[in-house]
């Protein structure tokens, strides 16, 4: 049985799991699913066609599903799909969808969203990704798993985010992350690899030194990027974590990659 609060109002139709939790003040509105064991805590909205995995934890003063901060939106059922296990902080917002970009806003399983993060419309966000307080995800981005995004740091509409990247408090992304990377300023600029997260995540360590090597090559002053690209794949066949980083470059966006300054360190 769902546990709610006599404060909370939860409207007609919504539909609540197993030992769901709504405390004070909450509001949830009539098109929404929460799945078994989400917690709203207290002062908490959850509106539109939005849904909620199980084990979620919502924060007060979260809003959760309410439209589009888009002049294009003209009420369209767009959606909010929130995986299992997250944790929503305090005024967290996130959006739904819109016509213009898939009518889907995703949010995978075992993310944190610290206090005042923003998750735009139309966004994809992996697993286990983290961004910390009043981090910022314009529209249509896209986040790989394990990515971490620093406090205040904002990321430009259409980027992408590799998977494991690493973006720096206060930085302003313009431009794709390649996974594995760490990016950092302001505008961004790539700064090497994530070789901590590498290392907590269990990585193999002669697949690092690998990618490091693949790394120098990559962002060498030598050719064009496309060059270096080809190069890199030729000589790294069979070494998934350097494969992905240059399939990752061959899909990029049309925002571009980001690379480290012209007259940076290139090390890893």
């Amino acid at each position: 049985m769902a546990q709610i609060h006599p404060s909370a109002v939860i409207e007609d139709g919504a539909k609540l799991g197993a030992d769901v939790r709504i405390g004070p003040f909450c509001q949830v509105g009539s098109s929404v699913e929460l799945g078994d064991g989400v917690v709203l805590v207290s002062h908490a909205v959850v509106a539109g066609f939005t849904s909620v995995g199980s084990g979620t934890k919502i924060f007060p003063f979260a809003s959760v599903g309410h439209q589009p901060q888009d002049l294009k939106y003209k009420g369209e059922p767009s959606r909010l799909v929130i995986g299992k296990n997250n944790m929503i902080r305090e005024g967290v917002t996130m959006n739904p969808g819109t016509e213009g970009g898939g009518m889907l806003t995703k949010v995978g399983d075992n993310c944190l969203f610290m206090a005042g993060a923003h998750v735009a419309h139309d966004c994809i966000v992996g697993d286990h990704v983290i961004m910390a307080n009043n981090a910022t995800l314009a529209g249509h981005i896209e986040v790989g798993d394990y990515a971490f995004v620093g406090g205040l740091a904002a990321v430009h509409q259409f980027c992408r985010i590799g998977k494991h990247a690493m973006i720096g408090g206060m930085s302003g992304v313009e431009q794709d992350v390649i996974p594995f990377g760490m990016v950092t300023g302001n505008r961004a600029h790539l700064s090497g690899l994530n070789l901590v997260g590498l290392k907590r995540r269990g990585f193999d360590r002669d697949e690092i030194h690998k990618l490091r090597s693949a790394y120098r090559m990559l962002f060498a002053d030598e050719g064009t990027l496309a060059e270096r690209m080809e190069d890199v794949a030729q000589l790294f066949p069979s070494v998934g974590l350097v494969q992905d980083v240059v399939d990752f470059i061959r899909n990029a966006s049309a925002r571009g990659v980001c690379q480290p300054l012209p007259d940076g360190p290139k090390s890893a």
